[in-house]
């Protein structure tokens, strides 16, 4: 049994929608950093999914073939927004996921994740299909929608209910912060002018082992220590610090069976570690509890880049691989 990696085209996401990569660049820098695997966003990467025409299915098949990249996992985005008088109705919302299921099957891909809050109504009904085209799905635990908020809940146990190797959870390592990202405090300082005695409050947080969601009360409203301090301008920053969670691994052991993948995130790495996930300690965690599947490198600091600073995607992404395969040899040999 062996933990293996890959990286999500997420972390290169502005290389691409920028143009400065093609989806076949991303498979050549795949392969010369002797990635493992990938996770793709096909409604990002892959024209009129989820019913691409037939040559844009010839060149994925072309990439895979040429660059010997596994495909791991497809993200998929349940959009009931689709119409602008209406919402999708439960059977539209099905049929949607039953097309993102063949598409993954066609593609090579045996997992897709639905993104955090997809209701638990698509469960039973996708399970048929699941099973014939050997596409399991999994929901994501993120950050600011995890293991408390009562839609994944709702999914939780609906997904022990029917006990099935085709459903399962993508768990996001944003919620294993053991700090808020530095990238995100220098940003919201030094370009959204954040009161850095703010800042100071939400890392005094990390500090004692708690997180941003101690901030607030139960009705989510600032604590008076908080208010004191915050004006208007510092509400960007405080709306989103309060979605690095600083969780316990041991809230994952009732749930290891059903965990199909994990999201590495990284924000930033720093003398060869990621500065906010102790991966180390997260990768030994698994370990020990015998996880052999996938976790992807997910890079989102690409969002805190400073103006006028150069985007460092490829290096951070490339970091974060090479700390990953350096922890998973020592504890596997």
């Amino acid at each position: 049994m062996a933990i293996k990696t890959c990286v999500s085209l997420y972390s290169l996401q502005d290389e691409y929608m920028n143009k400065r990569m093609t989806l076949e660049d991303i498979m050549k820098y795949l392969a010369e950093n002797k990635v493992e695997g990938l996770e793709l966003l096909p409604d990002q990467m892959i024209h009129n999914t989820p019913h691409p025409s037939e040559e844009s299915l010839k060149h994925w098949d072309y990439l895979m073939e040429t660059y010997k990249i596994k495909p791991v996992c497809s993200d998929v985005f349940l959009n009931t927004n689709l119409y602008n008088n209406r919402t999708l109705t439960k059977r539209e919302c099905i049929d949607l996921l039953i097309d993102e299921i063949k598409l993954a099957h066609r593609m090579g891909f045996h997992l897709i994740r639905f993104v955090s809050m997809v209701p638990a109504f698509v469960i039973e009904p996708l399970l048929p299909y699941a099973e014939k085209y050997d596409v399991a799905f999994a929901l994501e635990i993120h950050a600011g929608m995890s293991f408390g908020i009562p839609e994944t809940r709702g999914f939780i146990e609906e997904m022990i209910r029917v006990d099935s190797p085709y459903c399962g959870l993508v768990v996001d390592a944003g919620i294993f912060c053991r700090r808020i990202p530095r990238v995100y405090n220098d940003y919201n300082m030094k370009v959204l002018g954040t009161n850095p005695k703010v800042v100071d409050y939400f890392n005094s947080l990390f500090d004692k082992g708690l997180d941003g969601t101690h901030a607030f009360d139960e009705h989510h409203n600032m604590k008076p220590e908080l208010a004191a301090i915050a004006s208007e301008k510092d509400m960007p920053y405080i709306m989103l610090a309060d979605g690095y969670e600083n969780t316990p691994y041991e809230t994952l052991d009732k749930y290891m069976k059903y965990i199909r993948h994990f999201h590495f995130k990284l924000w930033e790495m720093a003398d060869g570690e990621e500065y906010s996930v102790d991966y180390k300690g997260l990768l030994q965690y698994l370990h020990d509890h015998d996880y052999d599947g996938y976790v992807a490198t997910e890079y989102e600091g690409n969002r805190w880049i400073l103006p006028g600073h150069p985007m460092v995607e490829k290096e951070q992404v490339a970091a974060h691989q090479e700390m990953i395969r350096r922890y998973i040899q020592e504890m596997e040999g």
